[in-house]
């Protein structure tokens, strides 16, 4: 297929294609005159980076994943182990979120008098970590 069959199957531009074969996560297609003629197992391929990436991993975490992967491959190894890796973003990435939430609501409440005492309040100073709730 082409690759503005492929792209608009696997819903994403053709640049992001052109992109994933310069990444070295798709492999570059044999061409006919001059064009990309994708197999079309190439979709697969296509639609697991764009689900990997909507999902948070980077496209160099893609592209161990996908390294030396055949279509005969089991993946479930690959997943687990990528899995593992990620558990650890992902937990950092709610308790920066949830301390957000909070340091918004609390934005939402504020009464101070000057900045100094804001921050104050906010403990941002280095030595201070914890977010007073008196904002």
């Amino acid at each position: 297929m082409k690759i503005g069959e492929l792209a608009g199957r696997a819903n994403i531009k053709a640049s992001a294609i052109r992109y994933y074969e310069k990444m070295g996560i798709l492999a570059a297609p044999h061409r006919v005159s001059g064009q990309r003629r994708y197999p079309v197992d190439a979709l697969d391929r296509v639609l697991l980076i764009r689900f990997a990436g909507e999902m948070g991993f980077t496209l160099a975490e893609i592209k161990i994943f996908l390294a030396g992967l055949r279509d005969s491959s089991p993946v479930g190894p690959r997943w687990k182990k990528l899995a593992n890796a990620k558990i650890k973003h992902v937990d950092d990435s709610i308790k920066r979120s949830r301390q957000l939430k909070s340091l918004l609501e609390h934005l939402l409440h504020c009464r101070c008098p000057s900045l100094q005492v804001c921050v104050q309040r906010l403990s941002l100073s280095p030595t201070m970590k914890k977010l007073d709730t008196r904002t």
